[in-house]
């Protein structure tokens, strides 16, 4: 396995960490082409903790990033302090970014993500949960970055005022659940009202001649013998 790019993500990277929060890191890694042709595929994605780390193997990558899945697409766009490797099929990665954008996989992803997040609320049940206001955030933020990616097509991870988004989580902890809804409420109408520039689909092409990059620079041919 080689790592291709790896970054720090979550919450240090939203700027909502906290003295007891977790660092999680994403990352993209590429195996020996030959390995891909055998009747065992190697695993596509590894989950290891404590640290926390998960690596996507490239070509599952780029299918999560086309569909728009709002994690993965963030690793493409964190400030250059937050990336702890970056070879050059990453840094190439970096700069094919846009094509991975795609108005309605955003809209459905973020929006998507968000009601997850509401529900998750709607079904709370008891006292005060520090999860609560945790799912609180993330909607606030799904919707939020969200609407800020399709309106300009950029996708911003770090928070502008994490505070705003602490004390919402907060205040919906609390038992405020209307805010929230209000919060998804407003934001799926301000999708809905929006002229985005982003393309309808995602620019495959280039995401597919990356990956080939990929594959042909991992190949070892191997020594074959004449048929008899």
């Amino acid at each position: 396995m080689s790592v291709l790019l790896m970054g720090v993500i979550g919450s240090t990277a939203y700027g909502l960490a906290g003295p007891h929060s977790d660092v999680d890191r994403l990352g993209v890694f590429a195996v020996p082409t030959a390995e891909l042709h055998g009747l065992e595929r190697p695993a596509e994605s590894t989950v290891s903790h404590e640290p926390d780390v998960t690596l996507h193997e490239a070509a599952k990558f780029c299918r999560l990033a086309l569909a728009g899945n709002p994690t993965v697409t963030e690793l493409l766009w964190l400030p250059d302090r937050l990336y702890e490797t970056r070879a050059p099929l990453g840094d190439e990665l970096i700069a094919l970014r846009h094509a991975f954008l795609s108005a309605r996989r955003v809209r459905e992803a973020y929006l998507g993500y968000a009601t997850k997040q509401f529900r998750l609320l709607a079904n709370r049940t008891g006292d005060y949960d520090p999860r609560v206001a945790k799912h609180a955030r993330h909607l606030m933020r799904l919707c939020h970055q969200g609407l800020h990616t399709y309106r300009t097509g950029e996708v911003r991870v770090e928070l502008d005022d994490p505070r705003a988004f602490r004390d919402f989580g907060e205040r919906v902890a609390a038992g405020d659940l209307d805010v929230a809804r209000s919060m998804l409420a407003e934001h799926e109408a301000a999708f809905a009202a929006t002229v985005t520039p982003l393309p309808e689909s995602p620019d495959v092409p280039p995401v597919e001649a990356w990956l080939r990059r990929v594959r042909h620079a991992f190949y070892e041919p191997g020594v074959t013998s004449p048929v008899s």
